[in-house]
């Protein structure tokens, strides 16, 4: 890894600079004034950040979320004001929207054996796009702090303990029994874009054991207990099927139905289509936003989450092998679903092939690089720290145990200037896969947009030697 050259001043800085103080001085009354303290107090925040406390990448991801909200306030902030003004606010806003891009391009490590970013005003919309989700991410997140945050570290240890005690870090395996498949299940239908789908529901009959930490309040998540499936199957003859694994904050068909095409995959492509919604997200929520508590909250629920997803993606197949006998199956990832599809490549050999899209790998890394530091040095006071966090998470990493799948029939996509799952995450599944990365010049938000990424899905399915034909 190659850090560039830190700067003392950053010239980028005043361009955030001028147009939050541009947005709170511009125009006077109250009506302005709702629609620019907002966007123009983020902007404003973050250019002295960046000028005078450079090196914080949260500094960009405020950058980035105020250029956005100034470029939608401008249209009702127009109402109040002239188009004069509000042409101007838009101008500096979408320049402040553009230097956040820039600022996380220039400031990101450049890793060995990734491809670099192109610098080019098109990537400085697609890394900007990652920063202002990135900065929604970290901005709602709920992070545990006060008396919390010293019981997020208690009972992370204690997980660590009850992991050694049953032998889970040497055997991960003895953690993740196989479930069976669903004796009762209900079938409801949709319809979304155009297209007819079913929704598999059954029972997940996934439990921890009651005396690890926390263990009572995850099963308390009335909605996370029931398994949600949506399928877009052929009549006549069987078909191969593509189970596809949604992304953190998705599980909503109008989501999930965008990122993964039906029009693409199962029109154009011929194939079956089963999309499990992870636990926690979508109808499966346990809070106002979907993902809330897998990420976010106490940092021992992660272990509960990605054993439950695993869980309850084998069953989902357990399923589907019942009702076709001889099913033949791959696995399409993306970003957090990347995560899911590469660990479950560990636990089914059965699988035709995995592709892990711009996956999040090593989600310790992943969350201790967003944390505020004073979260971080109180956690390591109290005895956690990154390193020690990943080891917890070792029984569920997709990292500990060597994939049951032949290698030609693994592949992983990464993006050249990724600002949610950075470089680094695709590169350390490929070194445990044994396989090259393919890279695609953008960003994590730009994957629907991006070649390589279809490319690569064909290619698995070649490989597999998958038929549609009836």
């Amino acid at each position: 890894m190659e850090y560039p050259k830190p700067k003392q001043w950053d010239a980028l800085s005043w361009v955030p600079i001028v147009a939050g103080l541009y947005w709170l001085l511009a125009h006077h009354g109250l009506g302005w004034l709702v629609w620019a303290l907002l966007p123009g107090a983020l902007l404003l925040a973050a250019g002295v950040g960046l000028l005078m406390t450079p090196g914080d990448p949260r500094t960009i991801s405020l950058m980035a979320v105020g250029g956005l909200l100034g470029m939608l306030f401008t249209l009702p902030a127009w109402w109040v004001a002239d188009l004069g003004t509000a042409f101007f606010t838009a101008l500096l806003s979408f320049g402040s929207f553009l230097a956040s891009g820039r600022a996380a391009v220039q400031r990101s490590p450049l890793y060995l054996g990734a491809t670099p970013p192109d610098l080019s005003t098109r990537m400085d919309i697609k890394v900007a796009i990652d920063e202002a989700v990135l900065g929604y991410f970290v901005g709602a997140a709920r992070i545990p702090s006060g008396q919390a945050a010293l019981r997020t570290c208690e009972d992370s240890l204690r997980m660590e303990e009850a992991i050694r005690a049953r032998g889970w870090d040497r055997d991960p395996e003895s953690m993740h029994l196989a479930p069976p498949a669903p004796e009762e299940t209900y079938i409801d239908r949709g319809r979304i874009y155009g297209h007819d789908y079913e929704v598999l529901r059954f029972d997940s009959a996934y439990a921890p054991p009651g005396d690890l930490p926390n263990a009572v309040v995850w099963k308390s998540h009335v909605n996370n207990t029931e398994c949600h499936v949506r399928i877009l199957r052929h009549a006549g003859k069987p078909r191969p099927w593509l189970m596809c694994v949604h992304g953190y904050r998705m599980g909503a068909p109008w989501v999930d139905m965008s990122l993964f095409s039906p029009g693409w995959l199962h029109h154009r492509l011929g194939l079956n289509i089963i999309q499990p919604v992870l636990p926690l997200h979508g109808p499966r929520k346990a809070g106002l936003r979907s993902g809330d508590h897998f990420l976010d909250g106490d940092l021992s629920d992660l272990v509960y989450a990605e054993s439950q997803a695993l869980w309850d993606l084998r069953r989902t197949l357990a399923w589907l092998r019942a009702s076709e006998p001889g099913a033949r199956v791959g696995v399409f990832g993306i970003s957090l679903g990347g995560y899911n599809a590469a660990l479950l490549s560990a636990y089914d050999g059965e699988l035709d092939f995995v592709v892990a899209g711009i996956p999040v790998i090593d989600l310790a890394h992943a969350l201790w690089s967003v944390a505020p530091p004073a979260h971080r040095a109180y956690y390591a006071q109290n005895g956690l720290d990154e390193a020690r966090y990943r080891n917890i998470l070792g029984p569920v990493s997709p990292l500990t145990r060597p994939p049951l799948v032949a290698r030609e029939r693994l592949f992983v996509v990464g993006a050249t200037a990724d600002r949610i799952a950075v470089p680094l995450h695709a590169l350390e599944l490929g070194r445990h896969w044994n396989v090259p990365v393919q890279w695609y010049q953008g960003s994590h938000l730009s994957v629907r947009h991006e070649h390589e990424m279809r490319d690569t899905l064909n290619l698995a399915i070649a490989r597999a030697g998958w038929t549609t034909a009836e």
